[in-house]
């Protein structure tokens, strides 16, 4: 039995080495198998197609330049309005706040007193002019007796200079007459502007004085009205020198257009025109002093007002404009635009931006004409990477840009 036993588990022991030695043959067989290239199962590599992006080709044009500068109105004119006589107010002949014109009677003050005083200056000169008939007959007498010397010519001098003394009386009289009827004439105190007028110093029944220091009235003419705007002298002397370069052209000196922006930042609708600049640059500020007009038939525009005007300095005749949306800045805020070349590959460029025009960077360095700008997708290239372009043009983007703030504008009224 032992022996049996024995037996029986030599047996297993054999069987059990034989599965082994089968089961790692087996796995040799697998991994040589999939090491082999010729039974790898086939897989496809899908290419992701090249990203679409918007280009637009840069041409250069025409470009006005314009400014933006602050200032405040004032006014066209101004006249305070004083007594050239004394007297007491007997009437007011105005509304306060109302628009007048030029001669226009606003107060009266009493005339008696200078209505008497033109009939005394009127009566002075009858008496004078009565005065010199007596002294030409007597002058004429004594040339007359003279010749047959019956008075001596001593007489005759004295007639004569008589006559020519009343003949002076006589000027001097018409004088008195001409200055009381001129006073009375300003009893009636007139407008000397068109213009809006302002509040009443003064009520009926008060006593005023000639040439007094207080106004009775202060007139104002609002149309047209002035804007007074400041600009740096350094700014002076970049647009000298681009006027000097060709870089910037300017048919007039001083007669350039200009908008407004008013205080709650609306434009105000009717243009005006710069008149002139000072010569004298302000110590203080550094700054210069311009003066443009503008017509203000409403009245919209105060003497005060503060605004911000939008001076044309010149035309730039061959600018290149970047859309703003294409430009990005880098950490240390220098702008960068991405440029598709002919072979569709992305390439980055660093710019030189003088001034926003618009929705566009007026650009001077870093660009040229003919190469095509990424204005859709930028966030989905980097430089180097191959895209799909597709062009438009600036008049294109505008009007998606208006109609996209329209329809914003009718959801948010809705």
């Amino acid at each position: 039995m032992r022996e049996l036993q024995s037996t029986q588990d030599g047996l297993m022991t054999g069987m059990i080495a034989r599965i082994r030695a089968c089961v790692t043959f087996a796995g040799l067989l697998t991994l040589a198998a999939c090491d082999d290239p010729q039974n790898a199962p086939s897989q496809t590599v899908v290419v992701p197609p090249p990203p679409a992006v918007t280009v637009v080709v840069i041409r250069r044009d025409e470009v006005p330049i314009v400014v933006e500068m602050p200032g405040r109105t004032s006014a066209f004119q101004t006249a305070e309005v004083r007594p050239q006589i004394g007297g007491l107010i007997q009437e007011r002949m105005f509304t306060e706040g109302q628009e007048i014109k030029a001669g226009q009677q606003l107060y009266q003050i009493d005339p008696a007193p200078y209505q008497a005083s033109l009939n005394s200056a009127e009566a002075a000169l009858a008496r004078a002019k009565a005065a010199v008939g007596l002294a030409e007959s007597n002058a004429n007498r004594a040339r007359s007796l003279t010749r047959t010397r019956v008075i001596s010519q001593r007489d005759l001098d004295t007639a004569e200079a008589t006559l020519r003394q009343a003949n002076a009386d006589v000027r001097s009289a018409e004088a008195s007459v001409e200055a009381a009827r001129i006073n009375l004439a300003y009893t009636r105190v007139l407008s000397p502007i068109d213009g809006r007028t302002g509040r009443s110093s003064v009520t009926v029944g008060a006593l005023v004085t000639a040439n007094q220091s207080a106004a009775l009235l202060t007139i104002t003419r609002l149309d047209p009205i002035y804007v007074d705007v400041t600009q740096p002298s350094a700014r002076l002397l970049q647009q000298q020198r681009a006027i000097a370069s060709g870089a910037l052209r300017r048919d007039t000196a001083d007669q350039a257009p200009a908008r407004l922006i008013l205080e709650d930042g609306s434009e105000y609708p009717r243009p005006g025109q710069l008149q002139f600049s000072e010569v004298i640059v302000d110590r203080g500020t550094g700054s210069f002093t311009l003066r443009a007009i503008f017509p203000n038939p409403e009245g919209t525009l105060m003497p005060g007002m503060f605004v911000r005007a939008r001076v044309e300095e010149g035309v730039a005749d061959r600018a290149l404009l970047v859309r703003q949306q294409a430009v990005m800045r880098t950490p240390r805020g220098e702008a960068s635009a991405f440029v598709v070349n002919a072979q569709g590959v992305v390439e980055a460029r660093m710019l030189t931006t003088e001034r926003a025009i618009g929705t566009n960077w007026l650009v001077t360095n870093g660009i040229q004409q003919g190469e095509r700008v990424i204005v859709e997708g930028v966030q989905r290239v980097r430089p180097g990477s191959t895209v799909k372009a597709t062009e438009t043009t600036m008049q294109a983007l505008n009007e998606r840009n208006d109609n996209a703030t329209q329809s914003a504008r009718s959801r948010a009224g809705g």
